[in-house]
């Protein structure tokens, strides 16, 4: 069974670890992660199964609009319904820090990512070209706005 836990500092170093295996040289280091324990817009959440991290999602909220980031699942947990639940319950739980729309980039290739998201309710509202590096690639923005 998935639970879902606010990032806590003893997570940190494991969760570079997952991003540097699923992102490579875009990857967040462990005091990335630290850093975000120090801001109070920021809500970050990590996926468990038992005591492995298998997921997190994150975001940071600036007056209401929160940029969604670092969202990854293991390879090994994937296509279980895990990204869905935890953006679920990222975006509700982020209420509590005044969140109520949502923002994020995907890459143009990410069809996965996308179908989820569209699924999710966001809906396109432009592109970003060449913000992504290794490889080089366009970001499409997604919003969801106004949630409860």
């Amino acid at each position: 069974m998935i639970v879902y836990k606010r990032l806590k500092p003893e997570h940190c170093k494991e969760l570079s670890l997952m991003e540097k295996r699923i992102f490579g040289d875009d990857a967040w280091s462990k005091e990335d992660f630290e850093e975000t324990l120090c801001c109070d817009y920021a809500y970050y959440l990590v996926a468990m199964d038992g005591d492995e991290i298998v997921g997190s999602a994150g975001l940071r909220n600036m007056c209401g609009d929160a940029d969604i980031t670092n969202v990854m699942v293991r390879e090994d947990h994937r296509r279980a319904g895990i990204a869905e639940e935890m953006l679920k319950e990222l975006m509700e739980r982020s209420k509590e820090i005044g969140a109520r729309n949502f923002t994020l980039e995907v890459r143009a290739s990410n069809l996965p990512a996308i179908r989820l998201y569209e699924k999710l309710g966001f809906k396109s509202e432009g592109v970003r070209p060449g913000f992504y590096e290794h490889p080089k690639e366009d970001a499409v923005i997604y919003w969801i706005r106004s949630i409860g």
